[in-house]
């Protein structure tokens, strides 16, 4: 397949091999695992399964997994899900450390943001795993200056996102940042629904039972109650702007919900970027974004809808750009459709944080400060991972971070005890997966002001020969 004509394929190979490394370092546990269960009874077993670990893993596996195996059977769950969490660890450290998603220009890109009249913009996707690599690939957005928090069903909690704006006008007070408050610029609140059009009744969004027309509205209404929030609280909804994105999870190719001057949107007035790829397929090479704002005025004049601001014409030309490369990428290196449509997550991330997390399904989010507020979000996680590994024997591992600010003093230690409390929690409300051996966690947190990699706190399979910074 060749390339779009407005798309800029260059990134694609690199974006492509990062998800193949990562995903191929995952997927080869099992097989790693399957192997060692054929050996397990042999005398050198112990010597030979660390040589196939490092061959394959790149890791040696705690040696007291490995004892004994001749009288009783190896346990392949607890190794399964040790793997799964060394995985991600070192995932995470290399992310961190060598910054192999790191987007060229991303220092502009809060000019570019303020050009178009916005000084913040906060992302809430549904915390389906499908959707995790929204911000650096669907959308392509540098990750480090864009807020993202996921939720079941997009379904953001309001409270959380408006203290977040009253933080961010504070700062724009006190610090004039990211600039001054008398700047005429807005926050911009974005939710991401997602949908499937391979099979839209069985692989849509689980909270909203596959169907796309709710889950759409479902995440308007909050976008409309944060505003809402605003205004009853401040007076001031005039700084708040929204956006409403759909995500076709089978291809990636997105809905944008286009706000007209007054900054309503409609569930069913969207453009489609699918089609926008199909449209703009024999324009010639230039302005790419020029191209695509004259197609948005055109939308915007069949609608009967009035053009909204200039600036949010703009944004909006270039997430519909940066979705035609990542169409191109999906067209290119999986046949224009991903084979694994439905959830194919590795392990549930739980609690705040996670910014190396920008693959498509590698984790299912649970962004939380306790359980019980997350209950609902952790519930369907739950379910996925009962089809995906419980019906097979294997465990649901669990990662539970907390990322802090290390300027604040005592906030390492506060975050330790919070992932503490969240594994106490999470145990105690899923407390028969844990009898059974079906439910394993892995604690970090992270000093997020340092831009330091996260560290590894506890967990239920901490080995004697493992250390704990």
């Amino acid at each position: 397949m060749g390339h779009h004509p407005l798309v800029r394929g260059d990134e694609n190979a690199r974006l492509y091999q990062y998800e193949q490394a990562v995903k191929q370092a995952f997927a080869g546990i099992e097989a790693v695992l399957r192997q060692l269960a054929a050996w397990q009874h042999e005398s050198d077993f112990v010597g030979r399964a660390q040589g196939h670990a490092r061959a394959t893993l790149g890791f040696e596996l705690p040696a007291e997994l490995l004892q004994d195996t001749w009288i009783q059977a190896l346990d392949t769950g607890r190794l399964y899900a040790w793997c799964v969490f060394e995985t991600f660890r070192r995932m995470s450290a290399e992310f961190f450390e060598q910054r192999p998603l790191a987007v060229e220009g991303a220092a502009s890109f809060h000019a570019f943001l303020q050009q178009c009249g916005f000084h913040t913009l906060d992302i809430s996707p549904c915390a389906d795993g499908r959707l995790a690599h929204v911000i650096r690939y669907v959308l392509r957005l540098p990750h480090e200056p864009v807020r993202r928090k996921s939720y079941a069903g997009a379904l953001f909690d309001v409270e959380d996102s408006l203290e977040k704006w009253v933080e961010t006008e504070m700062l724009r007070q006190r610090e004039g940042r990211p600039n001054a408050a008398d700047a005429p610029t807005r926050y911009l609140k974005v939710a991401v629904y997602h949908h499937s059009s391979t099979r839209p009744d069985q692989e849509g969004c689980a909270a909203h039972g596959s169907d796309t027309r709710r889950a759409a509205q479902g995440a308007l209404e909050r976008l409309q109650a944060f505003r809402q929030g605003v205004e009853n609280s401040f007076c001031c909804g005039a700084s708040i702007d929204l956006l409403l994105i759909g995500v076709d999870t089978d291809t990636d190719a997105i809905r944008l919900h286009l706000p007209d001057a007054d900054g309503a949107m409609d569930v069913d007035d969207y453009i489609d970027a699918n089609e926008l790829y199909h449209a703009t397929a024999n324009a010639a090479m230039g302005d790419a974004e020029a191209t695509v704002q004259d197609h948005l005025r055109r939308h915007c004049s069949a609608a009967n809808m009035t053009v909204p601001a200039p600036g949010m014409l703009r944004l909006a030309a270039r997430l519909l750009c940066a979705n035609l490369a990542q169409i191109d990428y999906v067209r290119r290196y999986h046949g224009g459709r991903y084979a694994d449509i439905g959830h194919q997550e590795r392990f549930i991330g739980m609690g705040i944080g996670f910014e190396e997390v920008q693959l498509r399904n590698l984790t299912y989010f649970a962004y939380l400060r306790t359980v019980e507020e997350g209950a609902q979000d952790l519930d369907v996680g739950i379910k996925i991972f009962n089809g995906l590994n419980v019906r097979r024997g294997l465990p649901i591992p669990v990662v539970i971070r907390y990322d802090y600010h290390g300027q604040v003093p005592g906030a390492r230690a506060r975050a330790e005890a919070r992932c503490q409390q969240l594994e106490a929690a999470l145990q105690q409300r899923y407390h028969a997966y844990v009898e059974q051996g079906l439910l394993h966690t892995l604690l970090m947190v992270r000093d997020c002001h340092a831009g330091a990699s996260a560290e590894v706190v506890g967990g239920s399979l901490l080995c004697s020969d493992q250390e704990v910074h």
